[in-house]
């Protein structure tokens, strides 16, 4: 069976990123094809995937290619119908904003066409009115121009999946997404969680501070955290980046107990996981989310909003806490009155066991086989 693996791009390291991982730890041999690299990325953050056959698309080649991968999005399907796939028994796509599903239609005339299993990490969020990392609605000129080409992908993106073989979702949230965009169905395979800091010697020096582990863009109200912190006097330590670093370390300024350490390295993130009292995630309409079930494998609670994937990690009174709106009210009275000695670090460990690399790994290889064996 040959196998080829394709992906959005590279240039961050998050779930759909582990999720690709593991794909190709199960099959070393597969080729990953992809519209794009950001090299320097690659080489400083994950040296070893050079020794990976990456096969990127001619978007590759253009200067500023990092830049012009969101404003340049109408060109997805340029990108994907320019990848010869026929060669390969089955394709295993990795797929979120940028569509990589859509090699379903780069077959060429008369050539054979693979199986196409796609693990969707979701439809695309800004074709379907969910909250993205850029808020587009406040440039006039981006909305525009979004209404002018959305209506186009959204057809592209339609059109693509009822091409895909088989769905493969990373949650009941986006299982219900795939049903109602593209009228399709899907089985739930949570994605894994990365275990390599678990390897490491951790020392615990239990701290009184909560957590926050995320990109810092506007759906993961970090912005919420720092205000209600802030008002109650309590430490907040943030790991991450992104475009609204600055507007928060503005807002955090009056607050010595509010940290950010930027990216950090994976020892360090396991010594914050270990000694925090609890990890906030408050990410809005989450695909899945992978962070919440990160913090239970380290022992710790998870206190997140009552919507998206999170739902489906989170065991309230067990693991963590789900805050319904009004999201900042009930924040506030939640973090007033937390006692992490509820919480037992045996109940977020067995729940993290459920999304262990081994547990994706297995069920991952025998749906991929049963599929391939059904089709021959």
């Amino acid at each position: 069976m040959k196998i080829a693996l394709v992906h959005d791009y590279f240039y961050v390291f998050g779930g759909a990123e582990r999720v690709l991982q593991a794909l190709k730890e199960i099959w070393p041999q597969a080729p990953v094809y992809t519209a794009w690299v950001d090299w320097p990325w690659l080489k400083q953050h994950q040296p070893d995937w050079q020794n990976w056959q990456i096969i990127p698309s001619w978007f590759d080649k253009l200067a500023f290619k990092r830049k012009l991968c969101s404003p340049l999005r109408f060109l997805a399907p340029k990108i994907w119908s320019s990848f010869d796939l026929s060669a390969f028994d089955v394709v295993i796509s990795s797929s979120a904003w940028y569509m990589s599903k859509g090699v379903s239609l780069s077959r060429k005339k008369n050539s054979k066409k693979p199986l196409h299993i796609c693990y969707c990490h979701t439809p695309p969020r800004y074709l379907y009115g969910y909250p993205t990392a850029f808020d587009y609605q406040r440039s006039w000129l981006i909305k525009l121009y979004a209404a002018l080409i959305n209506p186009f992908l959204r057809y592209y993106d339609f059109n693509s999946s009822q091409a895909v073989d088989f769905f493969i979702a990373n949650s009941r949230e986006v299982q219900q997404r795939i049903n109602k965009f593209y009228r399709c169905q899907a089985e739930v395979i949570y994605p894994p969680i990365f275990s390599k800091t678990k390897t490491r010697t951790i020392k615990t020096n239990h701290q009184n501070y909560f957590l926050m582990v995320n990109r810092l863009v506007g759906p993961k109200n970090v912005s919420l955290a720092i205000k209600i912190c802030q008002k109650l006097n309590l430490a907040l330590k943030i790991v991450g980046n992104g475009p609204e670093e600055k507007k928060l370390k503005q807002q955090a300024k009056t607050s010595q107990l509010i940290e950010f350490l930027g990216d950090v390295d994976d020892n360090k993130l396991a010594q914050l996981y270990a000694n925090c009292q609890a990890v906030l995630y408050l990410a809005e309409q989450e695909d899945f989310g992978i962070i919440p079930v990160e913090a239970m494998s380290f022992g710790k609670p998870v206190i997140g909003l009552n919507s998206g994937g999170v739902k489906e990690s989170i065991k309230p009174s067990k693991t963590g806490i789900l805050i319904n709106k009004p999201y900042q009210q009930n924040l506030l009275k939640t973090l007033k009155n937390f006692n992490p000695k509820l919480f037992k670090a045996s109940d977020c460990l067995a729940q993290a066991e459920k999304f262990s690399q081994a547990r994706f790994k297995q069920l991952i290889k025998a749906f991929v086989e049963d599929k391939y064996q059904k089709s021959q």
